[in-house]
């Protein structure tokens, strides 16, 4: 008998009992906006950025409307300006050249490798044409951070880090988000936390969080955070830094700050199935799993797969097989990518060069999202069932 898999893989769990329990105490209260607080009170919003910035081992956070507006902000307190040109990942998703583009600047694509991550040879080729990195850890996937921090250093390019599917990851140690001058999350709800939309925002540069702050909409009512620097650094920013509003409200930060603290549980529950999903895949014929290096700690919030060289129907066949026994899988690297894009050529709206060696990666990577409300023993089904479609129609091919 074939065996099928019935479970959703847009599900995720529902939101602690504790989460809803202070989300409605914000609702009962009217207080919804993060200044509109009762006297006395810190806020919600306030308490979750403390907490992330004491979470990721960071001197400042800022919580905003989503990850996206957190990339943008980023980006404007660094100063980058309209004609800029900004390095960022060829495989990235369209957020990230997005935030580039809606301030103005100029993507410049850095290619992709067979592990899923920044090219740093062509990183290090392409180092001369702009000053700030915006730099992508995609699906999760963390390059060589020490090395890619010597060559940014050394041409004196600050980093922004997309930690938006590395929220609990780290590289030798260090959290990812944590070695550039921002790091950059979100929390919409295919992420790590969960509050439908959000982003936060952390930094060790007091001068970069007082222009974050005030490009958030603080209407000069930064001295109401916590994670923020002392009201004397603001002195030099407060009238020269445009409100560019998208802050958190009280709503989703209280959502979130239970979350926060169950994160290294759910770390654990994700990477187990991650690897039952890795170990289900391996030696399969005609697919590459990606090997994760020993210096990284990953979140398997999703796994990818490649399918390199094959041919279009071929992996569309495996797609379409897959499907009709319940597993979905994204083929990122479809020229026409259906609610979502993921490759550089995608984005018509930026000339990129191309890029042989990073298009023949591109377009053999296969994504599959590994929600918590899987068991164990589904994610052992769902790997059985890749592994004998893409078998049978390698062998067939």
């Amino acid at each position: 008998m074939t065996e099928r898999f019935t479970g959703n893989f847009t599900q995720q769990e529902p939101i602690p009992e504790e989460a809803i329990e202070a989300a409605v105490a914000v609702m009962r209260s009217g207080r919804l906006h993060r200044y509109n607080v009762a006297e006395g009170e810190a806020g919600e919003v306030a308490l979750l950025e403390q907490e992330f910035a004491a979470a990721m081992g960071s001197s400042y956070a800022l919580a905003l409307a989503s990850g996206g507006y957190a990339l943008g902000c980023a980006l404007r307190a660094l100063d980058v300006k309209p004609g800029d040109k900004v390095l960022t990942n060829a495989f990235t998703l369209a957020p990230v050249p997005g935030a580039i583009a809606a301030v103005g600047a100029v993507p410049v694509f850095v290619g992709v490798t067979e592990d899923l991550v920044i090219d740093l040879a062509d990183l290090e080729a392409k180092a001369d044409q702009a000053s700030v990195l915006m730099l992508s850890h995609m699906r999760g996937h963390l390059c060589d951070m020490d090395r890619l921090m010597a060559i940014c250093q050394a041409q004196g390019i600050q980093v922004i880090e997309d930690c938006a599917h590395t929220m609990g990851a780290g590289w030798n140690g260090r959290l990812s988000g944590t070695d550039g001058v921002i790091g950059c999350y979100s929390t919409q709800t295919y992420k790590h936390l969960n509050s439908g939309e959000g982003g936060l925002l952390i930094t060790d540069d007091p001068q970069v969080m007082a222009r974050a702050v005030m490009l958030s909409g603080s209407y000069m009512l930064y001295d109401r955070h916590l994670a923020a620097p002392a009201p004397e650094v603001f002195e030099d920013v407060k009238y020269d830094t445009p409100n560019v509003s998208g802050r958190m409200d009280h709503l989703r930060a209280a959502i979130l700050r239970p979350q926060l603290r169950d994160l290294d549980r759910q770390v654990a529950r994700w990477n187990e199935r991650y690897q039952v999903v890795e170990a289900g895949l391996r030696d399969t014929p005609g697919l590459t799993v990606i090997e994760r290096p020993k210096a990284e700690t990953y979140v398997g919030s999703s796994i990818q797969f490649l399918l390199l060289d094959w041919r279009e129907d071929q992996i569309d066949a495996v797609l379409q097989r897959c499907l009709s026994r319940g597993v979905e899988l994204k083929w990122f690297g479809g020229a026409e990518p259906n609610g979502f894009t993921s490759r550089y050529d995608s984005w018509r709206y930026v000339e990129a060069t191309p890029m042989p060696a990073s298009d023949r990666v591109l377009k053999g990577i296969v994504d599959m999202r590994l929600p918590l409300t899987f068991t164990v023993e589904d994610c052992a089904l769902v790997a059985r069932i890749i592994r004998a479609e893409v078998a049978a129609v390698y062998q067939a091919g």
